[in-house]
């Protein structure tokens, strides 16, 4: 546990001391996020935070996370990086979202070449397959949750800490290593990136977290319980963002409209606000929820069969009935 505070420590430092860096970058290079109809800022904030939380995260692992298990650690940093320079790309230059996809799905397909992937099924293919859906559909929903600011990097930081918990108590070194350096570079961003932001992640940094997050899921174990109970421990970890993308997948699949391409104001953040609450006040309501839900998965990593799918059932019913409530009562943020 030591080590892991360290590397939190010194990721938190770089982070803190990078961001600025970054934004002057930024803006003397002119990216920036410029204010339209559909976002909630109305001047032109800096983009590539993100470059920030990669730069701290690597460079500490560099210096600090060991060589354990480095055939699976090169896998996955390749293919964070791969989509961090995709991200990049977008940031400055714009990309069409079908090719953000297929990037996605080729930096995916990294992680079982690594002989990191799902164990849940007795024929392999089935277990690549779910290895990298899980992987695009998380990193897709970190970046889609990226749409208010501190939003995105509290939900991630939130989950990185959850990880770094099950590991110290599961014993597991790499995933708490590079959760405690993701922990660290998304408190450090945060200093800059809470409303109000002085400083976006963009796609840079959504698509690297999502794809860190996804990773760590995945190479979770719990070897005093049966896969059959402790699959449900990531999912439970990432449920907010989840449930976000799931909203706003059946939200505009009702509409008529492409979830993957139209954008809008109907995210969860976006229909508590027009609910009442403060910009803020969603995001810490958010923050609280990703929390509450997170703290589940360390019950769920002790539990016998019939408890771990009670609560799973429990958070199900709470899925659905959440998704219900906000399209009926809150269709859209507008």
């Amino acid at each position: 546990m030591q080590q892991f505070l360290l590397i939190f420590i010194v990721a938190l430092v770089f982070s803190v001391v990078g961001t600025p860096l970054a934004r002057r970058w930024a803006l003397a290079n002119g990216v920036v996020d410029a204010p339209n109809a559909r976002k909630v800022h109305q001047e032109p904030v800096p983009l590539l935070g993100g470059a920030a939380i990669y730069l701290a995260f690597v460079v500490t692992l560099l210096i600090l996370g060991g060589r354990q298990e480095i055939r699976q650690l090169i896998g996955i940093l390749v293919g964070a990086t791969f989509v961090s320079v995709v991200g990049v790309v977008d940031d400055v230059r714009g990309l069409r979202p079908a090719f953000k996809l297929l990037a996605q799905i080729a930096a995916a397909c990294v992680l079982p070449l690594s002989g990191l992937s799902v164990k849940l099924f007795p024929i392999e293919v089935l277990n690549v397959l779910l290895t990298v859906l899980w992987t695009v559909g998380v990193t897709n929903a970190l970046n889609l949750l990226d749409n208010m600011d501190g939003l995105s990097g509290g939900i991630a930081a939130i989950g990185a800490a959850h990880f770094v918990l099950l590991a110290a108590i599961n014993g597991q070194f790499l995933v708490g290593a590079l959760g405690a350096a993701l922990l660290g570079a998304c408190i450090g961003f945060l200093r800059y990136n809470f409303n109000p932001a002085s400083i976006f992640m963009g796609d840079t940094g959504a698509l690297f977290i999502g794809f860190i997050l996804a990773a760590l899921g995945i190479k979770l174990r719990f070897l005093g319980n049966t896969y059959v109970v402790t699959w449900m421990v990531p999912v439970v970890v990432l449920l907010l963002p989840i449930f976000d993308t799931s909203l706003v997948f059946i939200s505009r699949l009702r509409r008529g409209k492409n979830p993957l391409t139209t954008p809008g104001k109907d995210h969860i953040s976006h229909r508590l606000v027009a609910l009442g609450f403060t910009r803020r006040e969603a995001v810490l309501i958010c923050w609280l929820a990703a929390s509450s839900v997170g703290m589940l998965s360390v019950f769920l990593t002790q539990a016998h069969f019939a408890e771990a799918y009670t609560v799973g059932l429990a958070l199900l019913a709470g899925f659905c009935y959440g998704i219900w409530w906000f399209e009926r009562h809150v269709p859209t943020g507008k």
